[in-house]
């Protein structure tokens, strides 16, 4: 097998991750000129193109295998430098650009419990890149090879990659008292959430209709929907009188205790479960991630067991 130019790897993920060869070169210290140079050694190296010259630049299939390789030499670096700081009495180093451990996470548990999750660790120097995306297609970044972990509503592990339950995330239908009082003040119904405006993720984000759905006792339903593509601008906006939104009970608890917001189903919630899925691989920082991750889900999230069926069409 060819043994590949780690600068060569490296030039090919800051391309990538950049999104171009200038602002790779910037990331790498080195002329744009060099950065083309260096991918085209290793295409001529491989055989094939590695990225297909578009809008946005994108990695072919063998580029993405590549570039999955590239990421696991960082995670070996990563590795290395846990254990000699192990043997180390002194601080922690800053990790640099390029040993960055990349993952993917939905929004809602970046805004709760996530980062809380991650805090000891990155405290400890470990380099972090969160890459934020619906939950149900988080999975896409692990699967194309772009990020080393993923949480997500998907169970079903990938090829060389391992899955952990984390728990269930429990959603609640909410409004600001006003809004509510002028236009649901009964609450949300089978006979009124057709015209009431609802604040969505993206659209991507199935969850507000699979929560009206599964409340109403309907199969599908089509609501109005406004997009605000952050769990914290989706809460200012229900704050704002803008409308509905099916948020996470973790981020509305206080709110709905304050009185600032208003619950429009009491007692209904919808539990949406969330796994961890990374590459199945002997490491130290990855046995980290899942210890971290899976420790903060055990305080924060409803057991495993207690949830439905992944919904469809929303990812963590």
């Amino acid at each position: 097998m060819s043994t590949f130019d780690p600068a060569a790897l490296a030039c090919l993920a800051a391309i990538v991750e950049e999104g171009g060869f200038e602002r790779a070169a910037v990331r790498l210290s080195i002329t744009q000129s060099a950065v083309s140079q260096r991918l085209r050694s290793l295409e001529v190296q491989v055989g094939t193109v590695l990225i297909v010259r578009s809008r946005p630049l994108k990695p072919t299939q063998a580029g993405r295998l590549l570039l999955k390789h590239a990421l696991q030499m960082r995670l070996l670096r990563a590795n290395l430098q846990r254990d000699l700081q192990d043997l180390s009495t002194g601080a922690a180093g800053a990790a640099g650009e390029d040993e960055r451990i990349s993952m993917a996470i939905n929004a809602d548990s970046i805004a709760t419990w996530a980062l809380p999750a991650l805090s000891p660790l990155a405290h400890q120097g470990l380099g972090l890149e969160i890459i934020t995306d619906d939950q149900d297609f988080t999975f896409e970044w692990l699967r194309e090879g772009r990020v080393l972990g993923c949480i997500t509503t998907l169970r079903a592990a990938l090829r060389s990659c391992k899955v952990e339950p984390l728990g269930a995330m429990r959603y609640v239908a909410v409004a600001e008292p006003g809004f509510a009082q002028a236009r649901c003040p009964q609450g949300l119904s089978p006979h009124n959430f057709n015209t009431l405006p609802f604040i969505a993720f993206n659209r991507k984000d199935d969850l507000q209709a699979e929560f009206v759905a599964s409340a109403c006792g309907l199969p599908q339903v089509a609501l109005r929907q406004m997009y605000v593509p952050s769990s914290e601008g989706q809460l200012h906006a229900v704050l704002a009188g803008w409308g509905v939104s099916v948020l996470p009970e973790l981020k509305v608890r206080a709110h709905l205790k304050a009185g600032t917001l208003v619950d429009l189903l009491p007692g209904h919630h919808l539990p949406v479960a969330l796994y961890w899925h990374c590459w199945n691989l002997h490491s130290a920082v990855l046995d980290a991630l899942t210890h971290a991750l899976q420790s903060a889900a055990a305080v924060t999230l409803s057991p495993p067991g207690v949830a439905t069926k992944p919904i469809s069409n929303k990812i963590v």
